[in-house]
């Protein structure tokens, strides 16, 4: 049976730029999403040709009209959440060893929860989401890529990411939170809270 692996990319070590798209309406976050060749923090390599294939995949299912879609921190199956959907990639592509790609924010309580954690300056990285075998020494075979999810940094090298929804329900005023993220998708004005609950917020959780 193939391994769930999940594998973090801090926002300073996969080089992720945020920003705005031509027109000034969608955010971005563009920059690698996967290593191949080496080592990670868990202990695992990604042979290149495996990051290769996986992303592949990807890029045919995006050119093929699928909507690749990606959640705000990582759930306990592979299968994809709608209603914590916060972003959809747009494109991944190899650059030398490495899968690099391109995610959009949406307009959804976890996309807008998204945009102001880093518009008011959090630091997010992205973890891609998958299964595969791992080998003896760590060699991960059979690799495939269900999505790319957006997390938060962890404390520690070898910690699995600090979840934004753990922390974020069970601050003070935690709920009034998602409950202005589930608003702002149709109220402008509210968005203007919710900003300023999530600089609270960042504050809280000590990105």
């Amino acid at each position: 049976m193939a391994n769930k692996l999940y594998e973090f990319m801090p926002q300073d070590r996969g080089h992720i730029i945020v920003e705005s798209s031509k027109d000034g309406k969608d955010l971005l976050m563009k920059g690698i999403f996967i290593q191949g060749d080496m080592r990670n923090q868990n202990q695992r390599i990604y042979p290149v040709q495996e990051i290769s294939t996986a992303v592949q995949s990807v890029e045919e299912r995006i050119r093929g009209g699928q909507s690749v879609l990606g959640e705000l921190d990582h759930p306990e199956e592979l299968s994809i959440n709608l209603d914590r959907v916060s972003h959809i990639i747009t494109n991944m592509w190899m650059e030398g060893n490495d899968g690099h790609g391109t995610l959009k924010l949406l307009p959804t309580p976890t996309g807008n929860i998204a945009r102001s954690l880093l518009t008011a300056g959090a630091k997010l990285g992205v973890s891609s989401r998958g299964s595969g075998n791992v080998g003896h020494d760590g060699t991960v075979s059979e690799f495939d890529i269900v999505t790319v999810d957006i997390v938060a940094q962890p404390s520690a090298p070898d910690a699995f990411p600090k979840t934004i929804y753990e922390s974020l329900f069970n601050m003070q005023g935690g709920a009034a939170i998602h409950r202005l993220a589930e608003a702002s998708v149709h109220d402008p004005l509210a968005e203007k809270y919710l900003h300023k609950d999530i600089i609270k917020f960042i504050k809280e959780l000590r990105l």
